[in-house]
């Protein structure tokens, strides 16, 4: 068979071990041909692409980013586009496509497959919240990444008893903030699903001092925000962007930097912040996001083999399944209240 890789959206460790896999895989195992088309969905609509062989991939388990590119482009925007897309499959004689992404890429996987093309999907974030699947490669990453840095920001807080607001990914989930707050022993973490009241997140820091801790260390997701209210109309003003992007999400950031300015107007505890941002997606993937992401990538050309398209290989009790594209894409996975109430809130101290 000829298949079509692609990836698509923010970049992420892991992409190119997944890339690795599936043309391991086939080529080793099927015989199969492989296209790699260039900045995801982009390089599809343009006609731009790269073969890709054993020599091209061997080499590249341990690589961050990914050797095709990546772009956030939405086919179904531009008026046009979709029919360049499968004139541009047709040309390259492409039997079945593997597009590895998020639920933006994964959207417009699922919404082509309905015009016949032969899709399968990897499930790529570091936000963690696709569904139909218990993980997706990149999370663990990230937040390894984010709890060096709590680590980190926990020493200056001490040092200088302030408290520091760490601003970390997360536009409709908090998974990173949650686990990492978790793990780097953040004294409050806040996330999307959860508003929150800064008055009292800022009466339970000055316990917290009154007690004798006299630094904190509060995580908060980019997309978090305050309960109604004026505190709410005055961070939205705060982190407000007309930027969008293809999929229309607005640019997210300036949260934290609100929450900081809040916080020490507030108590008077000297505040500071640091943003994370993209630093979350750079760099090595872990051992476990290589492992997962070498799994997917197998199984993803074993489901291209078995006809099993417009599905997404997934991990759930520790097996890799299919699960219908509609199912991960239909909505985001979001944190549970209880892993924040009844996990983090007693350890904060």
């Amino acid at each position: 068979m000829h298949i079509g890789v692609l990836t698509g959206g923010g970049d992420c460790p892991g992409l190119n071990a997944v890339i690795r896999a599936v043309v391991l895989t086939g080529h080793e195992v099927h015989g199969d041909e492989f296209t790699g088309f260039v900045d995801g969905w982009r390089g599809v609509i343009d006609g731009r692409s790269r073969p890709l062989a054993p020599v091209d991939v061997r080499e590249i388990l341990a690589q961050g980013g990914t050797i095709l590119g990546t772009s956030r482009t939405n086919p179904f925007a531009d008026e046009g586009d979709v029919e360049r897309v499968l004139t541009s499959l047709s040309k390259f004689g492409i039997d079945a496509l593997v597009a590895i992404g998020g639920d933006d890429t994964l959207g417009v996987a699922q919404r082509l497959a309905t015009l016949g093309v032969h899709v399968v999907g990897v499930p790529k974030t570091i936000d963690n919240d696709l569904s139909g699947t218990e993980v997706t490669f990149g999370f663990d990453t990230a937040v390894q990444i984010a709890t060096e840095a709590i680590d980190r920001l926990q020493t200056t807080a001490e040092s200088h008893h302030r408290v520091i607001v760490c601003e970390v990914m997360g536009r409709h989930a908090g998974w990173i903030a949650a686990y990492a707050g978790i793990a780097g022993g953040a004294a409050e973490i806040l996330v999307p699903e959860i508003p929150f009241d800064l008055d009292e997140v800022c009466a339970r820091l000055t316990d917290r001092h009154r007690r004798g801790q006299y630094s904190s260390v509060v995580v908060v997701s980019e997309g978090s925000s305050p309960r109604s209210g004026p505190d709410a109309e005055a961070a939205a003003r705060y982190t407000s962007t007309e930027s969008v992007d293809a999929f229309g999400h607005a640019r997210l950031g300036g949260i934290g930097a609100w929450t900081a300015s809040e916080i020490e107007r507030r108590t008077g505890y000297e505040s500071r912040v640091t943003a994370l941002g993209h630093i979350q997606r750079g760099g090595t993937p872990t051992a476990y996001d290589r492992v997962l992401a070498s799994r997917f990538g197998v199984a993803a050309v074993e489901a291209v083999h078995a006809g099993a398209f417009t599905t997404m290989v997934a991990l759930q009790a520790g097996q890799i399944v299919r699960v219908p594209l509609e199912e991960a894409v239909g909505r985001p996975k979001r944190v549970d209240r209880s892993l924040l109430t009844e996990v983090a809130q007693p350890l904060f101290s």
